[in-house]
């Protein structure tokens, strides 16, 4: 596994080493691409961020039905492409139908909580499309979600929620399916679980999926700079409307700025230093041995120890498991992860959690002689309120952002991009886009109410 180097830029830059994610051991020939050797010194448009949320606004602002002249589109990652969060990933498109749904319910009501839902449901219908119009090789895989509780309590509770939204008579609901007991361990193979519930979900190769789209960007006019960090947003736009943006190889000026930037949000634009938290989490990835026995798992799982102990895993087609989480093992020590952009160093607390995972969590993964092949970090931005930060960014005229997904992005992320696009191109306001209502950025968000960051 990858170490953490001695080289270390200012809080909360991104690091300079960082560990090996499984997801980026397939390196596109973009991963270093630079379309012109020197930096464009403007640009109409210039994104801050090679991840999910710059690839996919990078795509929709060069969709081939627009008309005119394309906008001069300028892309600036401070490592390689895809290095962030997104490329350390659990890979996991996995739409959040009532867990989150009661935090929002209570705090602004069904309605709202039910908006962010359908967002997320609509993901699953548009990567079907986009992978096969595009011809993306990603690994897309359609399956069930299992959601498994090891907590009698929890799962209770989770359960009178459930049947609450079923009262409502929400059609999403239908495909959620209530799991007892004795279902749970038979479906879903799960050692000690109490029950839980199981709907349609997807996974995918991040990476790959990143690396697709920003490949079609470029062939309709993107200009991807790699290994350029912006170190500063000028406070102050040029008599032309041109915000100045310093970067370690010189200054770009820029008519509209997007800040796809999530943990690193508040290094250049310090307003959101309350609102998007940068916070560490691990993943693995696990093999059984060459030859051994063990349970197929084709769906993903959630898996639930007690409340705020939460577990994520996928697997892949050759048998082979993406799993991590484990928060609850390294909660109460915050310097670790919270406020913590360094992904070039592991977990402490939880490094190790991974070693026989698969054999003490399964049955049928006894004699798997499973073992952890690759293990490592992603900086994540949490909100305050755990909603996404998507729109205009308040009192700069022509800066935009798109941060702030809790490690949930993958069935969010996607119409987010398409969003800002749309507002940044044709200069529409949040309201006549697609989003949820509670995902619009606000003077109000930036000094929270709430601070679900540290649970």
């Amino acid at each position: 596994m990858a170490s953490s180097t001695e080289t270390r830029k200012p809080f909360p830059q991104p690091a300079a080493g960082y560990t090996q994610s499984f997801w980026r051991t397939e390196l596109d020939p973009l991963d270093n691409h630079r379309s012109t050797p020197d930096l464009p010194t403007e640009a109409d448009i210039l994104i801050v961020g090679s991840g999910y949320a710059g690839a996919s606004a990078a795509y929709h602002l060069f969709l081939e039905d627009q008309q005119g002249t394309p906008p001069k589109v300028v892309l600036l990652e401070a490592r390689e492409l895809c290095s962030g969060a997104t490329g350390r990933n659990g890979g996991h498109l996995r739409p959040d139908l009532y867990s989150a749904t009661e935090r929002y319910t209570k705090r602004y009501g069904l309605e709202a909580a039910v908006e962010v839902v359908r967002f997320e449901i609509a993901h699953m219908k548009t990567f079907q499309e986009l992978v096969r119009k595009e011809n993306i090789d990603c690994d897309l895989t359609f399956t069930r979600s299992m959601d498994i509780y090891l907590d009698a309590d929890q799962l209770a509770a989770t359960k009178t929620f459930y049947d609450y939204l079923v009262d409502q008579g929400l059609d999403f609901m239908d495909d959620v399916k209530y799991l007892s007991q004795e279902d749970a361990v038979r479906e879903a193979k799960v050692r000690n679980a109490q029950g839980g519930f199981s709907f349609s979900a997807g996974h995918l190769w991040p990476y790959k999926l990143i690396s697709g789209l920003i490949r079609i960007a470029l062939s309709r006019g993107l200009n991807l700079q790699t290994n350029t960090m912006v170190t500063e947003v000028g406070q102050d736009r040029t008599p032309e409307g041109l915000w100045p943006v310093m970067t370690d190889r010189g200054v770009i000026y820029a008519r509209k700025i997007i800040l796809a930037t999530n943990a690193y949000t508040s290094a250049l634009a310090p307003e959101y230093s309350k609102a998007i938290v940068p916070c560490k989490g691990l993943c693995t990835h696990i093999e059984p041995a060459p030859g051994a026995s063990y349970q197929e798992l084709p769906e993903t799982y959630a898996i639930r120890h007690r409340p705020g102990a939460f577990i994520y895993q996928i697997s892949r087609k050759d048998g082979s498991i993406i799993v991590g989480g484990a928060q609850y093992k390294y909660k109460d020590i915050p310097e670790q992860w919270h406020s913590n952009p360094d992904d070039g160093a592991l977990i402490q607390a939880v490094e190790n959690y991974f070693d026989g995972y698969m054999q003490r969590t399964f049955y049928g993964w006894e004699n798997s002689k499973a073992t952890v092949k690759q293990i490592w970090t992603g900086v994540m931005g949490y909100s305050a309120d755990s909603l996404p930060h998507i729109g205009d960014i308040p009192g700069k005229p022509g800066q935009y952002i798109a941060a702030g997904f809790n490690g949930h992005g993958m069935p969010v992320v996607f119409l987010c991009g398409k969003a800002i696009a749309q507002m940044v191109q044709e200069s529409v306001s949040f309201q006549e886009t697609s989003l949820p209502k509670l995902f619009e950025t606000s003077a109000a968000r930036l000094d929270p109410v709430y601070n679900d960051t540290i649970g």
